[in-house]
């Protein structure tokens, strides 16, 4: 391995910088979404995909970041990322329209794949022995601190300022790591790096994007929609040439035979499940607490720091843990405390507060925090260190493509299931034409202009009217998100093996 040594700690402190920059962004812009959605006159499918960009550029991208950076250098491909990061930031925060948004959230995906991708193997290039122990350990701290100051950061800076600072505050803090990377930071590639393997990127983001444009046109449209079959046709298609191309690759980025392997698997399916039900989720408390019952975005992320909170003091301890209890013991029973949490958050009505979900939180940190630290190590432990790269990479995209396709899945169920509540209520009435229209301004967040738009007499009812479909489309999707926690927490269990980790052998 060639390997320019600087300052091995100013080297920590760049690519922890460069990861709390990228982690926060996947939490911190929940409870700034309905300001967004007003500011910019964005419909309910542009809202997920303010989301879903991010996640899916950096799902898509990991493991290509990784290749580049074995190939043409760590340092080289983590100052590039965050160049670009720094760069989709400032766009993001000067949007003028939801496309320019989602676009500009696409970008901090790109450099968000690349910081990350290179984060670890920098870490392990630059330190060794027991310092290794150490900077691999603030790594992960600061992991958990920025997924749990996410909500309460962005709503401080969205109600005391502006959505915009949320974006522009990554832009100083970009430019003094850019600076640093290059002044104090090593360089290093792998001694043998592999190809570059383009059709199987090209074929993976094309796939996973017609996916996640179909379940969400869906919501928009309809299950039946030309546009949508085609687009899950040519999902199939394209993520079925995917395997095709990995399986005969001779050095493929995703290499399916680590699926034969059970823990491998379990890992990965626990990854998905674990984002693609309490993350994912995350957009739907939030439009509860700010649509439906008020809150600005300060004070729904100050009730969301129930959950991020009880995850980081959890996991905080579960890491320590690691060493001494068997990850299924971890990983399996904490998704399924995830899923219970969900569970209990159902029976939501019109008359009901915040509170309700306080529970549901605690259960789910809870859960979360004893998921988390053993998952890293679960898919690196299994395979030789000279593999551990793709191993990380592979879980780290379940987890983006577990938020992706969620955020979408939930979305079309939520929309249709407002529809369907809406449809019971006032198909008798002389609003059965408009159900419709209702159902997209309730989804949209415009429920108090749309009950003032209601005779004066009329209004209690149809305020109860709309917060009951509000409600019922969120109690359908705790039922949902809670099973999916459950079933990753069931296969984690019984596929997770401590005779699978390669120290074991």
């Amino acid at each position: 391995m060639h390997t320019v040594m600087k300052n091995k700690w100013w080297t920590l402190v760049i690519v922890c910088l460069g990861t709390f920059m990228l982690l926060l962004d996947v939490t911190i812009v929940m409870v700034a979404l309905p300001d967004m959605e007003h500011d910019l006159g964005a419909s309910f499918s542009q809202l997920q995909w303010v989301t879903d960009a991010y996640a899916l550029s950096l799902a898509a991208l990991l493991l290509t970041a990784g290749s580049l950076s074995d190939r043409f250098g760590r340092r080289l491909i983590f100052a590039i990322g965050l160049a670009i990061f720094t760069a989709g930031s400032a766009l993001c925060g000067a949007a003028t329209s939801p496309e320019m948004l989602i676009f500009s959230r696409a970008a901090q995906g790109v450099g968000g794949a690349m910081l990350f991708a290179t984060s670890l193997a920098i870490l392990a290039a630059s330190f060794s022995g027991r310092d290794r122990g150490i900077a691999f350990g603030v790594w992960g701290a600061i992991t958990g601190i920025a997924t749990a100051l996410g909500p309460i950061l962005g709503g401080a800076i969205t109600t005391g300022l502006d959505w915009r600072g949320i974006f522009y505050v990554n832009v100083p803090l970009g430019a003094i790591a850019l600076v640093l990377t290059f002044i104090l930071m090593g360089e290093s590639k792998a001694p043998y790096a592999r190809r570059i393997d383009w059709a199987g990127m090209i074929t993976f983001t094309g796939g996973l994007f017609a996916l996640v444009y179909a379940f969400t046109e869906a919501g928009e449209t309809s299950w039946t929609d030309s546009t949508v079959l085609w687009c899950f046709g040519v999902a199939a298609a394209l993520l079925i040439a995917f395997g095709v191309v990995e399986w005969k690759l001779r050095e493929p980025m995703f290499d399916l035979d680590l699926f034969r392997v059970p823990t491998f698997l379990g890992g990965s399916i626990a990854a998905f499940c674990m984002n693609g039900s309490m993350f994912a989720m995350m957009l739907y408390f939030v439009l509860y607490l700010q649509n439906q019952l008020g809150y600005n975005a300060f004070d729904a992320g100050l009730r969301l720091l129930v959950f991020s909170a009880m995850t980081m003091v959890v996991a905080t301890i579960a890491g320590r843990l690691t060493d001494r209890v068997p990850a299924r013991w971890m990983i399996g029973p904490g998704l399924l405390l995830v899923g219970i949490g969900l569970l209990t958050m159902m029976g939501l009505d019109a008359e009901s507060t915040w509170t309700h979900l306080i529970v549901g939180f605690v259960l789910a940190g809870i859960g979360g925090g004893l998921v988390n630290p053993p998952l890293a190590s679960t898919a690196v432990g299994v395979v030789p260190v000279d593999r551990s790269g793709m191993a990380s990479g592979i879980n780290n995209t379940f987890r983006q493509v577990g938020i992706a396709v969620g955020i979408a899945v939930y979305g079309t169920l939520f929309s249709s299931k407002i529809v369907d509540s809406l449809r019971e209520s006032l198909g008798h009435t002389r609003l059965a034409d408009h159900v419709d229209g209702i159902a997209k301004a309730v989804t949209a967040g415009d429920q108090k202009a749309l009950v003032e738009k209601v005779p004066a007499d009329l209004r209690t009812d149809a305020a109860d009217t709309i917060a009951t479909a509000f409600t019922d489309g969120l109690n359908q999707l705790f039922l949902i998100s809670g099973v999916v926690a459950i079933v990753g927490g069931v296969a984690a269990f019984f596929l997770i093996r401590s005779k699978d980790f390669v120290q074991a052998e």
